[in-house]
């Protein structure tokens, strides 16, 4: 996947990489990205020598039919790896397992502690449980990542991606051994991911929002909600 898809989305594209040198050669790290783009995740394999696991939403690997075969053997052949979001805990709890799993054979991990895209290039705030537990139970370094300007390339409802050239910047690994044993500690796992988030806003430029993506895009498809029946009351009344 490296040749057939990582190849030809530098040789399009033309990522920029700052930071290189921060990826370790070898051993178990934790890549916590901001998430601006459904590209994020190929494009940061794409410029890097090691395979990198993240996790996706089931439903992309039990899609029935050839597209959704042909869907489920493209993201396995990418190192993403299906999670099951159904019960209260499941999406989280299965996430963690995961994580723990990859970062034990030694590999790197991708996560976005954001937990979803960002809805207008903002950078909000990180979700405490996956990132911070999994952090700690393993004591992999956690490296912050910074993709810019992925969200240009292919907006929410373009299909036809923009030919530009999109920026990674990778921080410094950081190291939370002084919490080890402690991540059952509700504000040890806030501490730690307010201090990746704070390096991933240094690193992107975003401006910084004390909320969770998922509350932010209910406000907006509540209040696009009400625009359209806002225009629609009017329309009715002339």
């Amino acid at each position: 996947m490296k040749v057939a898809i990582g190849g030809p989305l530098k040789v399009a594209f033309r990522p920029w990489v700052e930071g290189l040198e921060n990826i370790p050669a070898e051993g178990a790290a934790i890549l916590a990205s901001n998430h601006l783009s459904f590209s994020d995740s190929f494009f940061l394999p794409a410029v890097l020598d090691r395979k990198v696991t993240f996790i996706a939403k089931a439903e992309y690997f039990t899609t029935p039919g050839v597209k959704g075969r042909l869907t489920a053997a493209f993201f396995k052949g990418v190192g993403q790896l299906p999670v099951d979001r159904s019960g209260a805990r499941g999406a989280g709890e299965a996430a963690i397992k995961s994580g723990i799993e990859v970062l034990e054979r030694g590999e790197l991990f991708g996560i976005y502690p954001e937990g979803t895209r960002s809805p207008d290039g903002r950078l909000y705030r990180g979700k405490p449980g996956g990132l911070a537990r999994v952090a700690l139970a393993t004591g992999a370094p956690v490296i912050p990542v910074a993709m810019i300007d992925t969200e240009k390339i292919q907006p929410p409802g373009k299909v036809m991606p923009k030919l530009m050239r999109p920026g990674i910047r990778i921080g410094k690994p950081l190291d939370f051994s002084r919490y080890q044993g402690m991540e059952h500690d509700r504000f040890v796992l806030r501490a730690v991911t307010d201090e990746v988030m704070y390096e991933i806003m240094k690193l992107s430029g975003q401006e910084y929002v004390d909320m969770y993506a998922t509350a932010a895009k209910r406000q907006i498809a509540d209040a696009a909600k009400a625009e359209k029946e806002q225009a629609k009351k009017a329309q009715q009344e002339k």
